[in-house]
Protein backbone atom coordinates (compact mmCIF):
# COMPACT_ATOMS: atom_id res chain seq x y z
CA UNK A 1 0.00 0.00 0.00
CA UNK A 2 1.66 3.54 -0.55
CA UNK A 3 0.25 7.06 -0.09
CA UNK A 4 -0.96 9.29 -2.34
CA UNK A 5 0.45 12.51 -2.03
CA UNK A 6 -1.67 15.31 -3.45
CA UNK A 7 -3.57 18.60 -2.26
CA UNK A 8 -6.86 18.82 -2.30
CA UNK A 9 -8.77 21.62 -4.81
CA UNK A 10 -9.67 23.96 -1.51
CA UNK A 11 -5.92 24.16 -0.57
CA UNK A 12 -4.48 25.00 -4.28
CA UNK A 13 -7.16 27.69 -4.74
CA UNK A 14 -7.38 28.97 -1.23
CA UNK A 15 -4.57 31.90 -1.95
CA UNK A 16 -6.74 33.60 -5.03
CA UNK A 17 -8.61 36.19 -4.49
CA UNK A 18 -13.16 35.56 -4.47
CA UNK A 19 -14.48 35.95 -8.27
CA UNK A 20 -17.54 38.16 -8.52
CA UNK A 21 -18.52 42.28 -8.48
CA UNK A 22 -17.34 44.36 -5.85
CA UNK A 23 -18.36 47.72 -5.27
CA UNK A 24 -17.41 49.91 -2.34
CA UNK A 25 -19.42 52.32 -0.27
CA UNK A 26 -17.59 55.61 -0.28
CA UNK A 27 -18.42 58.46 2.52
CA UNK A 28 -21.67 56.22 3.40
CA UNK A 29 -23.07 56.87 0.29
CA UNK A 30 -24.85 53.49 -0.31
CA UNK A 31 -27.48 54.57 -2.98
CA UNK A 32 -25.14 55.57 -5.29
CA UNK A 33 -23.15 52.34 -4.43
CA UNK A 34 -26.47 50.35 -5.03
CA UNK A 35 -26.93 52.10 -8.47
CA UNK A 36 -23.55 51.26 -9.15
CA UNK A 37 -23.89 47.29 -8.31
CA UNK A 38 -27.34 47.43 -10.22
CA UNK A 39 -25.63 48.92 -13.52
CA UNK A 40 -22.45 46.49 -13.03
CA UNK A 41 -24.88 43.45 -12.75
CA UNK A 42 -26.65 44.67 -15.66
CA UNK A 43 -23.63 44.96 -18.16
CA UNK A 44 -22.61 41.55 -16.85
CA UNK A 45 -25.57 39.93 -17.59
CA UNK A 46 -26.56 38.57 -14.31
CA UNK A 47 -30.22 40.01 -13.99
CA UNK A 48 -30.74 39.31 -16.99
CA UNK A 49 -29.67 35.41 -16.32
CA UNK A 50 -31.41 35.05 -12.80
CA UNK A 51 -34.60 36.45 -14.99
CA UNK A 52 -34.01 33.63 -17.47
CA UNK A 53 -33.98 31.04 -14.78
CA UNK A 54 -36.99 31.91 -12.36
CA UNK A 55 -38.75 29.62 -14.40
CA UNK A 56 -37.91 26.37 -16.51
CA UNK A 57 -38.11 26.94 -20.17
CA UNK A 58 -38.41 24.02 -22.86
CA UNK A 59 -35.97 24.19 -25.61
CA UNK A 60 -38.97 24.81 -27.66
CA UNK A 61 -39.91 28.00 -26.74
CA UNK A 62 -36.23 29.34 -26.45
CA UNK A 63 -36.53 28.42 -29.95
CA UNK A 64 -39.63 29.85 -30.46
CA UNK A 65 -38.70 33.17 -28.46
CA UNK A 66 -35.29 34.02 -29.99
CA UNK A 67 -37.47 33.27 -34.02
CA UNK A 68 -39.61 36.05 -33.11
CA UNK A 69 -37.20 38.37 -31.55
CA UNK A 70 -35.24 37.80 -34.72
CA UNK A 71 -38.34 38.71 -37.14
CA UNK A 72 -39.22 41.76 -34.76
CA UNK A 73 -35.50 43.00 -34.99
CA UNK A 74 -35.56 42.62 -39.28
CA UNK A 75 -39.19 44.37 -39.28
CA UNK A 76 -37.76 47.64 -37.22
CA UNK A 77 -34.68 47.67 -39.28
CA UNK A 78 -36.77 47.52 -42.35
CA UNK A 79 -38.92 50.90 -40.91
CA UNK A 80 -35.63 52.38 -40.00
CA UNK A 81 -34.95 51.50 -43.65
CA UNK A 82 -38.34 53.06 -45.08
CA UNK A 83 -37.82 55.85 -42.49
CA UNK A 84 -34.42 56.96 -43.69
CA UNK A 85 -34.31 56.11 -47.35
CA UNK A 86 -37.81 55.73 -48.61
CA UNK A 87 -38.03 52.12 -49.32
Amino acid sequence: MYKKNFKRNYDRNSSREPTGLKVEVRNGDVNKALRRLKKLLQADGTMQEIRDRQYYEKPSEKKRKAKKAGIARYKKKLRDRFDKLGY
